[in-house]
């Protein structure tokens, strides 16, 4: 049951990987492609993270539930950079 549930979830985050590099090569303006990839990368790197958990000892869980936190964070504060009008000193 861990296999299916492990291929399930893995195979639906290539997917989310596979859309957002699509929206990066589709979209036209820098935000556009900013929205796409932040938004699918992060959910299909979630996603393949809850497949690959229940094959993994508790302390390399652990290890790829913060390593997925901190893509979150990191993708929304190098979007955000990234997003910025030149000049703007928000």
């Amino acid at each position: 049951m861990a296999e299916l549930w492990t291929a399930a979830l893995v195979g639906l985050g290539c997917l989310f990987y596979a859309a957002g590099t699509l929206g990066v090569l589709r979209f036209g303006d820098l935000r556009s492609r900013l929205h796409a990839l932040t938004k699918a990368d992060t959910l299909g790197l979630g996603l393949i993270v809850l497949g690959l958990l229940p094959q993994v000892a508790a302390w390399a869980a652990a290890k790829m539930v913060l390593i997925w936190l901190l893509a979150l964070a990191a993708a929304a504060v190098i979007a955000h950079l990234l997003a910025r009008e030149p000049g703007d000193d928000r």
